[in-house]
């Protein structure tokens, strides 16, 4: 069996798997290309270093699904983004009929975000990006679905007087709940966002509470300053910007660590 040095550049190519042979296209790198650098001062050495950069294997001995150190196509990163963002707006869509219960929805949709996740070549980066990926897209399904009430109410509520009335009692694992209920201006008896303490006390009593004018969300006892979640906004927000910053740093990334293999080829 022929050793490397003995090999024609031909026959290392061909020995290359077909995606990867395909990735050295994309980035000028085939087989004419191979040749040409081949025929110049020390080419042997330059082609076989070009080709062992493209076959390096991944972090912890694995080989590479797609090349390793190919370079990085935008495409799989950017059905990343877009599965993740469509993911998170049905979650939260979700939230304006099941209220908080839209964190299942979030979760049963994390599946299909986290395939396409992995779907992605591991190119320098990938692996960080995909987990920082899959960690900002939980963030903001969970903690967007227990508090999308409260930041429309921020948005869209409107302060007004209301009435506390008798609570509703219900059991859950064995232990009775009270929910708080509240009358509006129009006459509707509505729970409201978070119990008080002390609300099955304080039926008959009038209170401000914020309300959204559509109906589509809870009422919350207080003050609009009163509500919260603003902490939690910002957070979904750095979420948010993570979810799309992190595979574009992967493909920015990947493709200058390729760009210079590709260079150093001229």
């Amino acid at each position: 069996m022929a050793s490397d040095d003995e090999r024609s550049v031909d026959e290392l190519f061909a020995e290359l798997p077909e995606k990867w042979r395909q990735s050295l296209e994309e980035a000028g790198l085939g087989l004419t290309e191979l040749r040409r650098v081949a025929a110049g001062p020390d080419g042997m050495r330059r082609v076989r270093t070009i080709l062992a950069e493209f076959s390096e294997p991944a972090p912890g001995g694995r080989t590479a699904r797609a090349g390793y150190g190919g370079v990085t196509p935008v495409w799989p990163w950017a059905r990343l983004v877009l599965v993740a963002a469509v993911s998170a707006v049905v979650c939260l869509g979700a939230s304006l009929f099941i209220g908080k219960a839209a964190a299942l929805v979030g979760l049963l949709l994390a599946l299909p975000v986290f395939w396409v996740a992995f779907k992605t070549r591991d190119t320098r980066g990938a692996s960080v990006a995909r987990y920082v990926t899959a960690a900002a897209y939980l963030v903001l399904v969970l903690v967007g679905s227990a508090f999308a009430n409260s930041w429309y109410l921020h948005l869209r509520g409107t302060e007004q007087t209301v009435t506390v009335v008798a609570p509703a009692h219900q059991w859950t694992h064995g232990t009775r709940e009270t929910y708080c209920r509240v009358r509006l201006r129009d006459g509707s008896v509505r729970e409201v966002v978070a119990n008080k303490d002390d609300c099955a006390d304080a039926v008959g009593r009038t209170v401000t509470a914020v309300v959204d004018p559509a109906g589509h969300y809870e009422p919350a006892l207080g003050t609009r300053s009163a509500i919260g979640g603003v902490p939690e906004g910002y957070l979904c927000l750095g979420a948010a910007a993570l979810l799309a910053l992190a595979p574009a740093t992967a493909v920015v990334i990947g493709r200058r660590r390729y760009g210079r293999t590709a260079g150093a080829a001229r």
